[in-house]
């Protein structure tokens, strides 16, 4: 499985590093939805992406998630305020409760209709899915 992980990282030129442990994301997932709400989710997730793959650090700990926002410009005593107090556990609680539903089981996984793409994928696999389920291009002078 790293093989194949380290292998499309490499396809996509994505960072991943010598990883040697999985740990549990719930907290980042939690402070990644409190980031959206302050227009930095992209960032945050990019760099807890990089932590975690590519350094190998436990995003599991309060103290790396800190970091992480600190590296993103958000206040480290709001994010450790909304890490004590929960707040985004049920927002979370409603995403893994809709993944279950629609029975996705790997992240990233893009779902359009009743069609699937798991993993991370080539550009040209997301037109295809996007394409197939009827998306079509905006010309340039549509807004």
């Amino acid at each position: 499985m790293m093989h194949n992980l380290r292998k499309t990282a490499a396809d996509l030129g994505l960072p991943f590093g010598e990883r040697e442990k999985t740990f549990n994301s719930r907290l980042a997932q939690e402070l990644g939805l409190w980031a959206e709400s302050k227009n930095k989710g992209d960032a945050f997730h990019t760099a807890a992406f990089k932590a975690y793959f590519a350094d190998g650090q436990n995003i599991a700990k309060v103290p790396v998630l800190l970091d992480i926002t600190a590296s993103v410009g958000l206040p480290v005593d709001k994010a450790a305020t909304v890490l004590e107090s929960r707040e985004f556990k049920s927002r979370v609680d409603a995403d893994w409760n809709l993944a279950r539903e629609k029975a996705i089981t790997a992240v990233p996984t893009f779902v359009m209709n009743q069609d699937k793409l798991v993993g991370a994928q080539p550009y040209k696999m997301l037109v295809k899915l996007v394409e197939e389920n009827g998306a079509q291009k905006k010309r340039k002078n549509e807004g």
